[in-house]
């Protein structure tokens, strides 16, 4: 009992950390998900995180609630889930008051337009570490050449034929599924 209530635990942490310091929405919460759910609690390796990821993606929503979601369900099932939601969700709604009142109220000054810019290349640097890490490992299941054609491919379809993500992450999951097996 320990043992599950010790995980309930984890799983509420690990997700309220991620979210607490995940200032800008998902995509900065992202990368602090994956070093808490990879690196820290090793629950998946980057490869699973990546799917993980793709299917809430794809699927509407905020994806940090699906991501705990499903997190949360692997490592304590159905409260897991309930945790691990919770641990997403409040650290945002606290802070999030707090500080769009704080926001407002000194937006013109340069020490915050200074900490807006400055937490954007934060975000920026910490999702292109996570697409090096997500890269690296998928270049070392699939090879460098498919995995940059199936990169080159995506991109096509998503920017010059204007194919919804959801539809690409559909494609490659099809993909592998039927071809690398």
């Amino acid at each position: 009992m320990i043992e599950v209530l010790s995980n309930w635990w984890h799983a509420f942490w690990g997700f309220f950390i991620s979210n607490l310091l995940g200032y800008g929405g998902g995509p900065s919460t992202i990368p602090l998900m994956q070093a808490q759910i990879v690196q820290h609690y090793h629950w998946m390796n980057n490869l699973q995180f990546a799917n993980v990821l793709a299917i809430a993606n794809a699927l509407p929503g905020p994806v940090s609630t699906k991501l705990a979601a499903a997190l949360g369900y692997q490592v304590g099932g159905w409260v897991g889930v309930v945790v691990a939601t919770i641990g997403t969700v409040v650290p945002s709604a606290l802070v999030l008051n707090v500080l769009l009142r704080l926001l407002h109220r000194f937006r013109d000054s340069f020490v915050v337009k200074g900490m807006t810019a400055t937490i954007q290349a934060v975000i920026a640097i910490l999702l292109l570490l996570l697409t090096w890490a997500v890269f690296r490992d998928s270049t070392g299941s699939l090879g460098i050449i498919q995995s940059v054609v199936i990169a080159v491919i995506a991109f096509m379809l998503m920017k010059w034929r204007k194919v919804h993500p959801a539809f690409v992450i559909v494609g490659a999951f099809v993909y592998g599924g039927l071809v690398l097996r």
